[in-house]
């Protein structure tokens, strides 16, 4: 059972997670030979204001 955890800042669209979802689905499916009804997909959103890149905050970014 593959599982997948990926980690973005908040912002996409419900339709561009579910497709990205069905995208790493069909990649790790394709690549490992692992049924796609057993790869698990974990998403998980940061607010803005908890991540930084250099010492500034996403949310600060201009």
């Amino acid at each position: 059972m593959p599982l997948v955890h990926i980690e973005l800042i908040e912002g996409r669209s419900p339709e561009q997670l579910k497709q990205m979802v069905q995208d790493v689905t069909e990649a790790i499916s394709k690549n490992t030979g692992a049924p796609k009804e057993h790869v698990h997909v974990v998403l998980s959103e940061m607010q803005k204001n908890h991540y930084a890149v250099g010492g500034i905050l996403k949310s600060d970014e201009k």
